[in-house]
C-alpha cells in the first residue's frame, strides 16, 4: 500500500491515520507502510520516525501484550497521558489546572496476572501476546517487582500439577508485606491428593497465601498490605492499586482534597485504600458492593490504634446509589468507581451539596462525563493530578478536586 502518515494516538495507544487506519507501535508525525487488514496496518515499517521514538527498554516489547508505548520517550508518554485527560474534559466543555504527572518507576508493579499452560514437556508461563491467546514467556520484565517476576517458576510448577491440557491457569500474583499471595483460577477440581500437593508447594515456595478456584489451600502468613502504615488483609484476588508509588500519589491527593473534613463518605471503598488513612483524622462511612471487602476493612480498623469512627455499608451503588439526604452530615466525599464511572451515583451526589469531592478515576472519559454533571450542579473542578502507575501502557489514572461553589 502507499505510505501513510500518523496523525495522533488513540486511547489504546495505537497510532491513527486517515481512514481511520490503526497502526500499533507508531507515533504522531511518523510515516509508515505495511500490510492493511481491515482498518489495521500489520507489520508496520517506520519510514520517517518521530523525534520522540526511542529504543524499547524491554526485549519482549514486540511480542508481549503488556506494554503499548515503550517505543516512545518518557516525556512524550507523560504529556500524552495528561492530554488524554485534558481532551476528555474538553469534550464536555471543561478545563482545569493540571499538576505534574506522577509516574511509577520501573520494576514497581506489585501484582501481575500470568497465564500458565501445561505442555507435554512441562509448562509455559507468561503474558498473552497482543490481541491473541498465545502465551509469551517473559524471563525479563521492566515493569514487575522482582519477586513478582520470579513467581513465574511457581506458576510453572502449579500448571504441571494442576492445569488441564485444554485450559491454562490464570494466576494473579501479588507481593504483600509477608510474602507472595497467589490466587489461581481455572485449575483442576480439588481432590485430596491435589490439595496435599498444592499445600506442600506453597510451603516449599514460602507463599503467604495460595487460593485455588477461590478456595484457600494454604495460609502460611496473613498477606498484609499497608495503606499508609495501616495493615489490611485483602480477600484473594481483590482490587489493589498496581504500585505503591501510584497508591501513595492518589492517597496524598485525596487527603489534600478532603483537608480538615470531620465526616467523610468513601464510595466504592474497597478494602480501605483511602478509608483507613482518612480515619486518622475523620469519621468515615465506607460503602462498597462486596461485603467481604468491608469485613476486611472493618477488621483492619478494629485492630488499628488512634483512629476515628468507621461505619460500613454493603450496597450496589450502580443499582441503589446513596440519595442526597444520606449525605446531609458529610463534609467530604471520596469516590473511586470502576471504569464504567458512577453515573447513577453522581446524579444523586450532584444534589447533595457536599462541600468537596475527591474523584479518583481510571477512565478519563467516564470521569469527564461524571464531572460535567457535578459542574452543572454547582461544583468547580479545581485541579487534576494524573497518575501513571501502568507505565508504558495506555492506561491513565487520576485524582481530581471538586469543590462546591460559594455562589450556589
Amino acid at each position: 500500500m502507499t505510505d501513510i502518515k500518523i496523525n495522533r494516538l488513540g486511547l489504546r495507544g495505537d497510532g491513527i491515520a486517515d481512514g481511520p487506519i490503526y497502526v500499533p507501535r507508531s507515533l504522531p508525525g511518523e510515516v509508515v507502510t505495511g500490510i492493511l487488514e481491515g482498518q489495521t496496518l500489520r507489520e508496520p515499517k517506520i519510514l520517517v520516525p518521530s523525534d520522540d521514538r526511542v529504543a524499547a527498554p524491554c526485549r519482549h516489547f514486540k511480542s508481549c501484550g503488556g506494554c503499548q508505548l515503550q517505543h516512545a520517550s518518557d516525556g512524550f508518554v507523560a504529556e500524552w497521558k495528561v492530554d488524554v485527560v485534558r481532551q476528555a474534559l474538553a469534550s464536555q466543555g471543561l478545563k482545569t489546572d493540571f499538576r505534574p504527572i506522577a509516574t511509577s518507576p520501573p520494576h514497581s508493579r506489585r501484582r501481575a496476572g500470568f497465564a500458565a499452560r501445561r505442555t507435554k514437556k512441562g509448562a509455559l508461563v507468561g503474558f498473552y501476546g497482543r490481541g491473541s491467546d498465545v502465551i509469551v514467556p517473559i524471563p525479563e520484565c521492566r515493569l514487575l517487582d522482582p519477586d513478582v517476576l520470579a513467581a513465574q517458576a511457581i506458576c510453572e510448577a502449579l500448571a504441571v500439577q494442576g492445569a488441564s491440557r485444554k485450559t491454562p491457569l490464570s494466576v494473579l500474583v501479588t507481593a504483600s508485606d509477608t510474602g507472595l499471595d497467589l490466587a489461581v483460577q481455572d485449575g483442576k477440581p480439588l481432590d485430596g491428593p491435589l490439595r496435599q500437593t498444592l499445600a506442600q508447594m506453597a510451603d516449599e515456595h514460602k507463599l503467604a497465601r495460595l487460593t485455588w478456584n477461590a478456595e484457600t489451600i494454604a495460609l502460611r502468613a496473613q498477606p498484609l498490605q499497608s495503606f499508609d502504615g495501616l495493615a489490611v488483609v485483602p480477600p484473594p484476588g481483590s482490587f489493589l492499586q498496581a504500585t505503591r508509588h501510584g497508591e501513595t500519589a492518589l492517597r496524598e491527593a485525596v487527603l489534600e482534597i478532603i483537608g480538615s473534613a470531620g465526616a467523610v463518605v468513601d464510595l466504592f471503598a474497597g478494602c480501605g485504600t483511602f478509608s483507613l488513612p482518612v480515619l486518622r483524622t475523620a469519621d468515615v462511612h465506607a460503602v462498597e458492593g462486596k461485603a467481604e471487602m468491608l469485613r476486611t476493612l472493618d477488621h483492619a480498623w478494629r485492630h488499628a490504634a488512634n483512629t476515628k469512627k468507621l461505619t460500613t455499608e454493603t450496597r450496589d451503588l450502580f443499582r441503589r446509589p446513596l440519595l442526597p439526604d444520606e449525605f446531609r452530615k458529610s463534609d467530604a466525599v471520596i469516590i473511586d468507581p470502576p471504569r464504567a464511572g458512577a453515573e447513577a451515583q453522581v446524579a444523586q451526589l450532584a444534589g447533595a451539596a457536599v462541600p468537596v469531592i475527591a474523584y479518583v478515576s481510571c477512565n478519563p472519559v467516564t470521569f469527564a462525563r461524571d464531572t460535567a454533571k457535578l459542574v452543572q450542579s454547582g461544583y468547580v473542578l479545581e485541579w487534576v493530578q494524573v497518575v501513571d502507575q501502568f507505565r508504558w501502557s495506555a492506561h491513565v489514572e487520576l485524582a481530581a478536586c471538586l469543590r462546591l461553589s460559594h455562589m450556589r
